[in-house]
């Protein structure tokens, strides 16, 4: 099957410029984002050995402790570097694309897009990547669905010191606007929702429940900016805790979604 044509800058980005693999257990506010991740799957995961389909899975971060943990798991991501890296964690793996998955219909419990939707600028194929989501589950299989908070990039760069900079401002400013990155600087290309727009695009590609959380919480940006600007390794501290408990705090308080790096949706298919 041919798939469809990937950003090329993407490619570059995580076969050139990054390895995934480290970045949820490089820092401080990478470990909170995976601390977080697991304990808002862990209350809507069936129990193993359900199947799970870790579409944009990466270098397979969540897979390795998904598979540890008895699930049946395989990974789908377009990046051939992942897919190398991945085969080490137990899951089963492949070389694809969210828009167009090889899955049959109705085959899984659990659908992760853990990273496809903040990667697809173009609404269109994010709807299309949340139908083939829908398509594979099972009726009442679940859906979590990853974003990118509108709001990130402003707290990110203030929190490394680089908001001063006028050539940092327009660069923010243009994200804050249209809620699209261009992927000619820094990071790749990527699209930033709000909480409300990707709860929405959620409930309507078809699944029910649709409620979405705040991954890293409020004070996310202030664990950032005492590592980068210190030097200082802040994953065992009091502060790292500090943030996670604000992050659990804020949960009941959705106008503090927009304080988050990433957001995480949840729906399910409907059963018959």
């Amino acid at each position: 099957m041919t798939l469809p044509e990937l950003a090329p800058e993407i490619v570059r980005f995580y076969t050139e410029t990054i390895d995934e693999a480290d970045r949820l257990t490089a820092t401080a506010d990478g470990q909170l984002e995976m601390v977080r991740t697991q304990e808002l799957l862990h209350r809507h995961l069936p129990s193993p050995p359900a199947r799970i389909l870790d579409v944009g899975g990466g270098p397979g971060a969540h897979a390795r402790w998904l598979v540890e943990e008895g699930y049946s798991l395989h990974l789908v991501d377009p990046i051939q570097r992942h897919i190398e890296q991945a085969e080490s964690t137990g899951a089963t793996v492949e070389l694809g694309d969210a828009r167009r998955l090889t899955a049959d219909d109705s085959s899984y419990d659990v659908v992760l897009l853990l990273g496809p939707l903040y990667h697809l600028i173009d609404a269109a194929e994010r709807r299309q990547a949340l139908a083939e989501a829908r398509r594979v589950l099972k009726p009442g299989g679940l859906l979590a669905a990853a974003g990118i908070n509108r709001y990130a990039s402003l707290f990110e760069h203030a929190a490394f010191a680089h908001l001063h900079k006028e050539a940092i401002q327009g660069s923010i400013g243009s994200i804050l606007g249209s809620q699209v990155h261009d992927g000619k600087k820094a990071f790749t290309a990527a699209y930033f929702h709000s909480g409300e727009q990707l709860r929405d695009e959620v409930a309507s590609a078809g699944f029910e429940g649709a409620e979405v959380y705040g991954v890293e919480g409020p004070a996310w940006s202030m664990l950032a900016a005492a590592e980068r600007n210190t030097g200082d390794d802040f994953r065992d501290t009091p502060l790292f805790e500090s943030a996670l408990t604000a992050a659990r705090m804020a949960e009941p308080y959705p106008e503090l979604l927009a304080a988050s790096s990433h957001l995480l949706a949840v729906g399910r298919r409907p059963a018959p």
